[in-house]
């Protein structure tokens, strides 16, 4: 790979996608530089709080395994000191793993000023060059061009198509259509209702607008501004919600299933 400046390609792995809150359990920096030299920096961090079970099943890492890691205000100027003044690389790092180890260098009295640097999104590359189409779908399944695109029968068509080849690929030929239900995947979501105006953390339920948006918990805002609930109760939030909102105003606090 040739290179021009040295550059810092970075992953993290965290206690869940909220980018405000949740913390670094594990870090991995490789450092490129133009003349051939690799360097790599890799550390255990302990969240000081503890991993969502489901998050455990994702990294594989769990509240032991990081139990004796330090925390990451320990190992914060040697993860700067690494990244030095090089540009950066990663996949989604603008919109996750930059945010997060800004915030979490920041919460340790640093300074990280990525956006003054070049950065190389494997991610957002990939997504510009491979497109997500039925059309590119098309293309990739049944290596075949898509011309009347966006015009019903043709989509249809196509689509019955790259089904056909996905159970050739992935599923069961034998089974069949029924095959393709193995990647029915659940959805992992951290929000309480169907609007995503309010958002579990570390069991505790956090609305993500007004004037307390992801600052505090619903329970705090029970406790310190009742009345706010109150005017939630207004508005036009739908029944679930309403009936939580009572609940909360009543001392039933919503607990993550």
């Amino acid at each position: 790979m040739r290179l021009s400046r040295p550059i810092v390609v970075l992953d993290l792995e965290t206690t869940g996608t909220w980018v405000e809150k949740d913390r670094i359990v594990e870090i991995a920096l490789v450092k490129l530089h133009p003349d051939g030299r690799r360097e790599s920096f890799h550390s255990r961090v302990n969240p000081g709080m503890p991993i969502p079970p489901r998050v455990s099943q994702i990294i594989g890492l769990t509240d032991a395994d990081v139990k004796e890691a330090p925390p990451f205000k320990e190992i914060a100027v040697k993860v700067l000191a690494f990244i030095g003044e090089a540009d950066l690389g990663g996949f989604n790092a603008e919109r996750f793993d930059l945010l997060i180890l800004e915030r979490e260098l920041f919460a340790a009295g640093l300074k990280f000023d990525w956006r003054a640097r070049t950065v190389y999104d494997a991610q957002k590359i990939y997504h510009l060059h491979e497109k997500r189409t039925l059309k590119a779908a098309y293309q990739f399944y049944c290596g075949k061009v898509l011309n009347d695109a966006h015009t019903a029968m043709a989509d249809t068509e196509a689509t019955v198509e790259i089904l056909a080849a996905q159970i050739e690929k992935y599923g069961k030929p034998e089974i069949g259509m029924e095959s393709l239900r193995d990647f029915d995947y659940e959805r992992i979501d951290d929000y309480f209702d169907e609007e995503r105006k309010f958002r579990w953390w570390n069991g505790e339920l956090y609305p993500v607008f007004g004037k307390y948006a992801k600052r505090a918990s619903l329970k705090e805002i029970a406790q310190k501004e009742p009345g706010y609930l109150e005017w939630l109760l207004t508005t036009d939030f739908p029944d679930k919600v309403k009936t939580m909102i009572r609940g909360l105003l009543e001392g039933r606090f919503p607990t993550q299933r």
